[in-house]
């Protein structure tokens, strides 16, 4: 990770399973090969972000867990500097989530953000 505790500040993790239904519902939408991205405007004056890996993707739950870790240090690296206030993200694992280097991740996450942006 790149980033200093101070800049993440203004970034809360999603727990309410509402909150996950909502976004992923009524939200936007983008896939890329090593994960999924949904957006959602709130009504906050800060960014929220939660993450999604599936026993479907991997029965492990070793394997879960490192992709969680994965996503959360993307998510920290990209939002803190990229991530627009107000805003809710989810990111979902897929199977190369946990294969894919940190630099590549890195970049899908940067180019699925700049696709929503243009929606």
């Amino acid at each position: 990770m790149h980033i200093r505790k101070e800049e993440l500040s203004g970034i809360e993790m999603l727990t309410a399973r509402s909150d996950f239904l909502a976004i992923q519902s009524k939200g936007k939408r983008w896939v890329s090969k090593g994960m999924a991205i949904h957006v959602r405007k709130n009504e906050l004056d800060h960014i929220r972000v939660g993450y999604t890996i599936t026993k479907k993707v991997f029965k492990s739950a070793v394997k879960r867990n490192r992709v969680k870790r994965r996503l959360r240090a993307v998510a920290a690296d990209v939002l803190s500097k990229n991530g627009q206030v107000g805003y809710d993200y989810i990111l979902v694992g897929r199977h190369d989530t946990l294969t894919k280097p940190f630099d590549e991740l890195v970049k899908d996450f940067k180019w699925c953000l700049r696709k929503l942006e243009s929606k």
